[in-house]
């Protein structure tokens, strides 16, 4: 399994026979290198989406076109887009599970909000979500944008996830004391890869609280464009 930080809350994840790029926001995202963009989208199956917010979605309908591979995510913005955007989708919703090549993804509950910008003002884009994503016995979860919540205990109990990816930047979603106690309260990770920070001065800036505060997990802190081997 490869796991590449694209900035923010982007992510390419290699898995079984798929690759997965998860809410990617390359061009506008000031953390993303632009000239590493045909990099980081190459030989990509699907696209996860989390939620409709700008910073989630950016390039969604760019490389879903590009490359010809499915957005999968809300039925709701899915479904819109299916049928106005020229695009593929697969849309689903919360405890639902669909399969993508020999991975399995299950759509999990998030505590946040979910629109698009338009000129008339913010489109609902269906409900804020984070994503199991399953193979060979391995689990990743993938918080999306959140806050700490009781639902994460019965997404132990029934996903039993040894990779957590969370949000950590505060303001707009956990900071990294929330994400960590989370973490300790609810989930048994063997890794930790913190995201949603220090992309805009008004997040925090280190992860150096979380490594802190987890000392019995293996917290990730990669730079942009690095890929972890897990």
């Amino acid at each position: 399994m490869k796991i590449t930080w694209l900035g923010h809350a982007g992510f390419r994840i290699e898995i079984g026979n798929q690759i997965l790029l998860v809410d990617p926001w390359l061009e506008s995202n000031p953390a993303f290198p632009e000239d590493r963009l045909a990099e980081a989208i190459k030989g990509a199956t699907a696209i996860l989406m989390s939620h409709g917010h700008f910073d989630h979605t950016g390039d969604v309908l760019e490389i879903a076109r590009e490359l010809q591979i499915p957005v999968v995510g809300s039925f709701d913005i899915v479904s819109h887009w299916e049928a106005s955007e020229d695009i593929h989708g697969v849309g689903f919703n919360k405890g639902g599970t669909v399969q993508l090549g020999n991975v399995k993804v299950t759509m999990v509950h998030a505590v946040h909000s979910s629109s698009l910008g338009t000129d008339h003002g913010p489109m609902y884009a269906g409900s804020e979500a984070g994503f199991m994503i399953a193979q060979g016995g391995r689990t990743i979860y993938f918080s999306g944008d959140t806050d700490v919540m009781m639902d994460m205990e019965l997404f132990q109990d029934l996903h039993h996830p040894e990779i957590g990816i969370l949000c950590c930047g505060g303001h707009f979603t956990m900071d990294m004391a929330r994400a960590a106690y989370a973490a300790k309260r609810f989930f048994t990770f063997k890794t930790v890869i913190p995201c949603h920070y220090k992309t805009f001065p008004l997040l925090e800036q280190s992860a150096q609280p979380l490594v802190d505060a987890l000392p019995n997990v293996d917290v990730k802190t990669p730079e942009v464009m690095e890929t972890l081997i897990l």
